[in-house]
């Protein structure tokens, strides 16, 4: 054969190929409102950077006629290419070729992908759409998810890792998506689940939609799974680079440094009048987060799932910043299971990839009840202590109003290593709100008086005056300064800069344990 018949038999081979399963299952996942794993890639990658890596592997198995469906790349396109310039590895399960499902080879392209993310210190992104483990290649398929989760583990803290869920992904498939950084679901078109409905109804006599079980909403909101939710793929695409361009490639670099057109001294007036006068009414604390960083760009993660704790990305002066509040709005603000675990992995993250902490205070304490103790509020809470605690990441706190109890040390206090920690002048520092307090300290006064309720009121002012303040807490060191609400954003930003040389260790461990 000629040299240009050879090179014609390989484009005609690559085109082949780029068809995956052929044109008639193309057009069955367009009919499902899903693109196919190509179609994808293209749409997440710069234009014509995508290089694919194994576009010529194939199954092994010859198991129950395997042979006969073999299909060149073997349902994974896999390769690296860049986003917005920066590199980064992705690997894209085709539907269109035995279901998407994983087997040997499937697995062994994978992470080839990852291995190479890990060397080079870029991002890996995994989109998932497919039908589970290979049954037909057995062992070897359980094998291979095996290989992908350890080096979701290796790789966790050393580059970011982005799941993307495209479809079904069942089974031990979805272990991969929860080990890794952040999980992107679809609306109506991702599903996760251990088990199908069909199953759980043999089993447990359950009846569930596949929707109610697994679907965006259902993880987005109830099981704290995912961390975004979109109603469109291009939609999704666009969430995820905008993510993006808050990491850093890795571990061992820093968030890229943004043009900043947003006035670093602005004086955010509204902020002097945005808590009510009364303790008890609620207030919104993302208007106090969207006034204060850079063009007001907030990038919330888990927005629907634990709404009394906030956590998201944001700037500040053009440097990228992870932002923990609670949220008055909903439940008080109160610290609990789902808020403890959702905010205590935020923090390991940041911490993981030198992105600086910048925390709004504004919590009565942990959500009391038996079904919060039994579900283990102790074991949670403490997360976010540890979470912390282990930071070395710059640590800025800003108490907003309350900060009661336990809940106050949690939240990023100065006692768990918080390098600036900053009161308004409406903040509230003690052990608990004065009213339960002075039921406490004057019980005894309370019951010998002869008006009980007036000597009441005036004992719960009188631990007001004394406690509920920030100045007993700023005589004692452990804040640093009170400021005026409207410049919040002017000493957020200075100590940012005073901290971009911060370095501090921890004792020598192998790691730590933290209550899981």
């Amino acid at each position: 054969m000629a040299t240009m018949d050879k090179i014609n038999d390989l484009y005609d081979k690559k085109q082949k190929i780029a068809l995956g399963g052929g044109e008639d299952r193309i057009n069955k996942q367009h009919s499902a409102n899903k693109n196919t794993a190509r179609e994808r890639i293209q749409m997440l990658m710069d234009p014509n950077s995508f290089v694919e890596v194994d576009a010529f592997v194939e199954a092994r198995s010859i198991e129950f006629d395997m042979q006969k469906k073999k299909v060149a790349g073997d349902g994974v396109v896999t390769g690296y290419g860049t986003i917005d310039g920066r590199l980064v590895y992705v690997s894209s399960q085709d539907f269109t070729v035995i279901g998407g499902s994983l087997g040997e080879m499937h697995a062994k392209k994978i992470t080839k992908v990852m291995d190479m993310a890990i060397k080079m210190g870029a991002p890996f992104i995994s989109i998932n759409d497919s039908g589970g483990a290979r049954i037909e290649e057995g062992i070897d398929a359980l094998s291979g998810f095996g290989d992908i989760f350890y080096r979701n583990t290796i790789a966790s803290g050393v580059i970011p890792q982005i799941s993307v869920i495209m479809g079904p992904c069942a089974g031990g498939a979805v272990y991969s998506p929860a080990i890794t950084d952040f999980v992107f679901m679809v609306e109506n078109t991702s599903q996760m689940f251990i088990t199908g409905p069909q199953v759980i109804k043999s089993v447990t006599g359950e009846d569930v939609t596949f929707e109610q079980l697994g679907g965006a909403s259902t993880h987005n909101s109830v099981s704290g799974v995912a961390h975004f939710k979109s109603s469109t793929e291009q939609d999704c695409f666009k969430e995820i680079k905008n993510l993006l361009s808050f990491l850093p490639d890795n571990n061992l670099s820093d968030s890229e440094l943004m043009n900043n057109d947003d006035d670093l001294n602005r004086v955010v007036a509204e902020l002097n009048s945005i808590v009510p006068e009364d303790a008890n009414k609620p207030y919104d604390m993302k208007e106090i987060i969207s006034s204060i960083v850079d063009n007001s760009n907030f990038l919330e993660v888990q927005e629907d799932f634990a709404k009394n704790i906030i956590i998201g990305f944001a700037r500040i002066n053009g440097r990228a910043i992870g932002i923990i509040a609670n949220q008055p709005k909903v439940n008080a603000g109160v610290l609990d299971v789902n808020s403890s675990d959702k905010a205590s992995r935020f923090v390991r993250f940041c911490d993981a990839f030198n992105i600086p902490v910048v925390t709004f205070t504004d919590v009565p304490g942990y959500l009391p009840g038996v079904e919060q103790e039994h579900n283990g509020i102790i074991r949670h809470g403490a997360k976010l202590l540890y979470a912390f605690a282990e930071a070395t990441v710059p640590k800025i706190n800003v108490i907003v109003r309350k900060a009661y109890g336990g809940a106050y040390i949690a939240m990023n206090s100065k006692h768990l290593g918080a390098d600036m920690v900053f009161a308004w002048p409406t903040a509230e520092i003690a052990v608990m709100g004065p009213e339960g307090a002075a039921n406490i300290i004057f019980k005894k006064d309370i019951a010998q008086s002869d008006d009980p309720i007036t000597f009441r009121t005036e004992k719960i002012q009188e631990y007001k005056d004394k406690f509920s303040n920030p100045y007993v807490a700023a005589s004692r060191g452990y804040v640093d300064d009170v400021i005026e609400p409207a410049k919040t954003r002017i000493h957020i930003a200075a100590a940012l800069e005073m901290l971009t040389s911060k370095r501090e260790t921890r004792p020598s461990k192998k790691h730590g344990n933290i209550p899981l």
